[in-house]
């Protein structure tokens, strides 16, 4: 049997969205069910199950999954003990002497591990690596049964400069899997074998954190799958937003954390780079948030280290991307103060928003969609057979006008104001407050409720236009199917520029091409082709913060050509200069670290499968229309089948297009035109004397 199907999928707060792509014919089926709780593989199945009739002619299934960022959000991952240098316990706890509130005397922080479960034991490597303590490796036993016997789960060998010296962590850690009964044992020098104990400390602790949730929910899902016919490679997305295979997953499961986003933001630099625009911001609404990531010449920006929650420190590359708790389910309500606000907390998939009847009767963002006419309540997303707009209209009435003196209309207006106001500033926070001009970036608006916004937003921003994807509500899925696989290696080198020694920095670099195209080979999966790419961590002696060197590296029949120390000299002037504007003469640098990403490409598929239907007119798209609020006002809104519409069909609002996986919303003064990739482009409309 032929197995030619890739199939994407993104497991949200509210709904899993799938994407399928036959690899034989081109053709391309997605759909969106509701998330299923507290076990996510039915929903899994059931929306793989809506576009493939036989898992049997899957090739690959590749998963963005939400799993690694909620037990870390909610503090849901697993009971594990640390054992480490004595004197050093605490590292976790003293963090960068940072607080949760810049301003106050006030806070507290509760690492993930226990006090009680740090456990010291005697060795000591220096930092040139020297092993002036050697460590016991029956203490290290003892240790380990002490920690099972408190009922940890998994474990983290944390020892002091072990990524200039691994000898002593490694010789623990072959005591440590002497005695523990599972696989869940992290090394400090193999997870991040970098200089700085407590972002080490941090990454390694949390992978420990994470392993026994993350490695059972991808096991449980292969399960379930094989136990359906599926015969192919089973993938998940990595922050970086490549892919991995299930055992990297389950072995280094900290580079999940911002899995299902990262898929999002790789699908939608590909398509709007197609669509001739290669500076976008993408805002993925979903259920629960409001995601935002900057993309720059094609490409995501990678953030080395990221804070999923304070204290909680995660360095590994990661697209920077920040969230908000503002997304389709968040649940407004009105404070103490009189002040309306909009989440964090989500009303999720169950029981979802008022609208859904399915118990709740707090108000969401969706409610106030639905009240004010922007979501048909005979055709809502995501298989909801009917909305209940009367209860929507209660609710937003009783927990947002009543405290506020607002009719319901008013009232749910304000919610949206609201919300709008919200994504808004965490569109500024990457744009404006980082030196970029929002005039000269497109909007990427995907998720289930991405395009309802996105007119209001580019208009509160002053976005010069926004794409609207063919299928906005399942881009994260479709993300999934087009990522590349790869590979991230660190190691620290910590030696001056002038005299670096180049052949070991050649060997270092070696070490890392050949580990990842063996990751590459193991992985069962074609490639395109093959990229190795290189940099340094380098810095001003006496600086803090590095800036990141691409470095100027050739590959000639599988060895590594190293630049010379000139190359790399004139590669940090060029980017200190791109970072700070100015450099500073007479400056001695440092190396500090050497990073590498080796990366399969895999196979794209052409974006004019989206094409419109070319037998398609206006006419058969136009739906009539409705009333609905907006502008500020009630009008009468032409309702139009979006994926009906024939290429370059204009739209002007107010008008909504209406799909199966979303709502887009076409606000006064604007208009929407459909290019050659089935993308809708968003501009003002021109003014004519």
């Amino acid at each position: 049997m032929m197995r030619s199907l890739m199939v994407g999928v993104d497991v949200g707060g509210t709904f899993t969205d799938v994407f399928v792509l036959d690899e034989a014919t081109g053709k391309t089926s997605v759909a969106k069910v509701p998330t299923s709780r507290p076990d996510q593989s039915a929903g899994f199945l059931a929306g793989i199950s809506a576009c493939v009739f036989d898992f049997g002619r899957i090739a690959s299934v590749v998963h963005g999954t939400t799993a690694g960022t909620n037990a870390l959000l909610e503090r849901k991952g697993a009971r594990i003990g640390i054992i480490t240098t004595a004197g050093f316990r605490d590292v976790l706890e003293m963090r960068r002497r940072d607080r949760p509130r810049t301003w106050g005397l006030r806070g507290d922080f509760e690492p993930v591990v226990p006090r009680d479960l740090r456990l010291e034991v005697a060795e000591r490597t220096l930092a040139d690596g020297t092993v002036l303590t050697a460590v016991n490796p029956p203490e290290v036993e003892d240790a380990a049964r002490t920690l099972l016997a408190a009922g940890c789960q998994a474990v983290a060998v944390l020892f002091v400069n072990a990524y200039a010296n691994p000898a002593n962590e490694m010789a623990a850690l072959d005591a440590v899997r002497r005695v523990w009964p599972n696989d869940h044992v992290s090394a400090s020098s193999l997870i991040l074998p970098e200089i700085r104990e407590f972002e080490r400390f941090s990454t390694t602790a949390l992978n420990a954190y994470l392993q026994p949730e993350v490695s059972g929910y991808v096991g449980r899902l292969e399960q379930a799958l094989r136990g359906q016919g599926f015969g192919g490679e089973f993938l998940i997305v990595q922050s970086n937003g490549g892919v991995m295979t299930v055992d990297t997953a389950c072995a280094r499961p900290v580079r999940t954390a911002l899995s299902g986003p990262a898929a999002g933001v790789i699908a939608a630099a590909y398509i709007a780079q197609t669509a001739g625009y290669p500076d976008v911001i993408t805002g993925d609404i979903g259920g629960t948030s409001f995601d935002v990531s900057l993309v720059e010449h094609g490409r995501a920006a990678l953030a080395a280290q990221t804070s999923i929650d304070f204290g909680m420190v995660i360095r590994t590359p990661m697209i920077e991307i920040t969230t908000i708790g503002a997304g389709g389910g968040s649940i407004a309500w009105v404070d103490k103060g009189g002040l309306l606000n909009i989440g964090p907390e989500s009303a999720g998939s169950t029981p979802g928003p008022v609208a859904y009847g399915r118990g709740n009767t707090r108000p969401t963002v969706t409610d106030a969609n639905i009240a004010l006419g922007r979501i048909d309540p005979a055709r809502p997303i995501g298989g909801i057979a009917q909305l209940d707009v009367a209860a929507a209209r209660a609710a937003i009435a009783e927990h947002v006008g009543k405290p506020l003196g607002l009719d319901p209309d008013a009232a749910a207006e304000a919610i949206l104001r609201v919300a709008n106001s919200r994504m808004a500033g965490a569109i500024r926070l990457v744009s404006i407050e980082r030196g970029h001009d929002p005039k000269r970036f497109a909007f990427m608006p995907f998720g289930g409720g991405g395009a309802l916004h996105a007119g209001a937003l580019m208009q509160e921003v002053g976005l010069g236009s926004a794409i609207v994807p063919r299928y906005p509500g399942v881009t994260s899925a479709m993300g999934c199917v087009i990522a590349d696989m790869r590979a991230d290696f660190v190691q620290t080198v910590n030696a001056m520029t002038a005299g670096v020694d180049t052949a070991g920095l050649a060997t270092l670099m070696q070490g890392h091409h050949d580990a990842g195209q063996a990751q590459l080979d193991a992985a069962g999966v074609s490639f395109a082709g093959r990229l190795a790419e290189f940099a340094l961590d380098m810095a001003y002696v006496g600086q803090t913060h590095t800036v990141a060197v691409p470095l100027p590296v050739t590959v000639a029949e599988g060895r590594i050509v190293p630049p010379t120390g000139a190359e790399i000299a004139a590669a940090f002037d060029a980017a200190y200069l791109a970072t700070y504007g100015r450099l500073l003469p007479g400056g001695t640098t440092r190396i500090l670290n050497l990073r590498s990403a080796i990366t399969g490409i895999r196979p794209k598929f052409d974006l004019t499968a989206f094409a419109p239907d070319p037998a398609a007119t206006l006419e058969a798209a136009r739906r009539g229309s409705r009333r609905a609020h907006l502008g500020g006002a009630w009008v009468d809104a032409a309702i139009w089948d979006r994926l009906g519409l024939a290429l370059g069909a204009v739209v002007s609002g107010p008008a909504i297009l209406e799909q199966p996986d979303t709502t887009i919303v076409i606000e006064p003064g604007l208009q929407g035109r459909v290019d050659a990739w089935g993308n809708l482009i968003l501009t003002r409309q021109e003014v004519t004397a």
